[in-house]
């Protein structure tokens, strides 16, 4: 076996071209546009496949310095907290605090049921970890958080798991959300349920800043290059200062003896400086005016998906498909039982939950999406279902709080306790 060891600048450039492929892919694929798979996906996996090919015909196995990866994921997850604004969960209204207590269970459920049919299938329970929440609520993202913790924990190839598990996710929630909600809207709605009482959004929405509830409704801004530049100067500023300080953060949770990602320091402190700036204030032109105006949450944002594309790029062409052969009917077990448990779930308990009416079937299309996916499955599910309906405006200011600000803290709260259980 010939191996051959690509230094870090090697490995993000090579991360790069995969995501650059992969954006090709996306725009001239209908399949990939349809299911919403993002072009780190998409590119990553063929250089994956590539290197699979090169280690079973050649025996060549390509090594990957994994050094900005987690970089690149550190800075993603901080941009993550910054987005946690808690004034949203006061603003969200009934539906909202459903959602959330809903999309608890759901995790608490992805993780457990794994849990179960690896007692059962008699194999190691970090795989039903890495199947679990890590990759189906999580996404891509959250598995290659994680992937580092599960192989220290002894779970070889944790990566590559997650990975899998959480592209499987992406295709299952895109298929799933839409047929559920059409079959809830054509059997338990009728004619007079189908038809729109209030077109006025809820007062309690009103108050939800307009970057978190609809990031496809921002306002355009214009700007000259130079201000351009320093606008995403200052967000990349303020997400490495909060990755500094979260690093003390990290090294004090690491001596309570509990088990935490590496990034979860610093997307608390992240949280920390977004919730209590606003307290502080400082004088612009003559007057007094509030602190959280330092922070540009569109542009932090905006760098933190980026950071994201760079690390998934960098994670998709690191994995190591042959590692799954000899886990294939675990994670195929596994993954088919979380397709039917999000089934049933939005059919007896989140549907009743939210109201058995056109929203509550809506929202369900898009719990299927986030649940299984991500966020942008979870707006192409409630679009298309609204497309042949009608267009309903709580589920597209919900969805986009949950996805974009609570999903990530609850999940990785959740999966850490899992964790330490084990």
């Amino acid at each position: 076996m010939t191996s051959l060891d690509l230094n870090m600048i090697q490995t993000a450039g090579i991360g790069a071209l995969a995501l650059m492929v992969g954006m090709v892919l996306t725009r001239t694929v209908s399949f990939l546009q349809r299911f919403c798979i993002p072009s780190p996906v998409s590119g990553g996996i063929i250089f994956s496949l590539l290197g699979l090919a090169l280690y079973g015909w050649f025996d060549i196995e390509i090594s990957f310095d994994g050094t900005l990866r987690d970089v690149f994921m550190l800075a993603f997850f901080t941009s993550v907290g910054f987005q946690c604004n808690m004034r949203v969960l006061k603003q969200g209204g009934k539906m909202l605090v459903i959602m959330l207590i809903l999309l608890v269970l759901i995790i608490t459920l992805q993780n457990l049921m794994p849990w179960g049919i690896t007692r059962l299938l008699h194999v190691d329970p970090l795989i039903g970890i890495a199947a679990g929440s890590v990759s189906m609520t999580g996404g891509h993202g959250t598995a290659g958080g994680f992937a580092g913790v599960l192989e220290q924990m002894g779970l070889h190839g944790a990566g590559t798991i997650g990975i899998a598990a959480a592209t499987f996710g992406l295709i299952a929630g895109s298929m799933v959300g839409g047929p559920m909600a059409e079959f809830m809207i054509r059997k338990r709605l009728t004619n007079e349920q189908m038809q729109p009482k209030d077109d006025e959004i809820d007062p309690a929405m009103a108050g939800i800043e307009n970057n978190e509830a609809s990031p496809e409704g921002r306002a355009k801004r214009l700007s000259s290059n130079e201000q351009e530049f320093q606008q995403y100067a200052k967000a990349s500023y303020w997400i490495i200062l909060a990755m500094g300080g979260g690093t003390l953060i990290s090294w004090l949770l690491a001596k309570t003896g509990i088990t935490f990602p590496a990034y979860f320091g610093a997307l608390i402190l992240a949280a920390i400086i977004r919730n209590t700036i606003g307290f502080f204030r400082y004088k612009e032109e003559g007057e007094w005016v509030r602190a959280d105006k330092l922070l540009d949450m569109d542009r932090i944002t905006s760098v933190g998906n980026i950071c994201l594309s760079m690390f998934l790029g960098i994670a998709m062409i690191s994995l190591k498909l042959w590692e799954l052969s000899s886990l294939a009917l675990p994670l195929v077990v596994i993954l088919a039982a979380q397709v039917v448990m999000m089934i049933l779930f939005v059919y007896f308990v989140a549907f009743p939950l939210l109201g058995r009416n056109y929203d509550a079937a809506v929202l369900c299309a898009g719990i299927c999406g986030f649940g299984l996916g991500a966020t942008p499955n979870a707006m192409a599910n409630m679009s298309a279902v609204c497309y042949k309906y009608r267009y309903t405006v709580k589920p597209f200011l919900i969805v986009p709080i949950i996805g974009a600000i609570f999903t990530d803290i609850i999940n990785t709260a959740i999966i850490t306790l899992f964790l330490n259980i084990l």
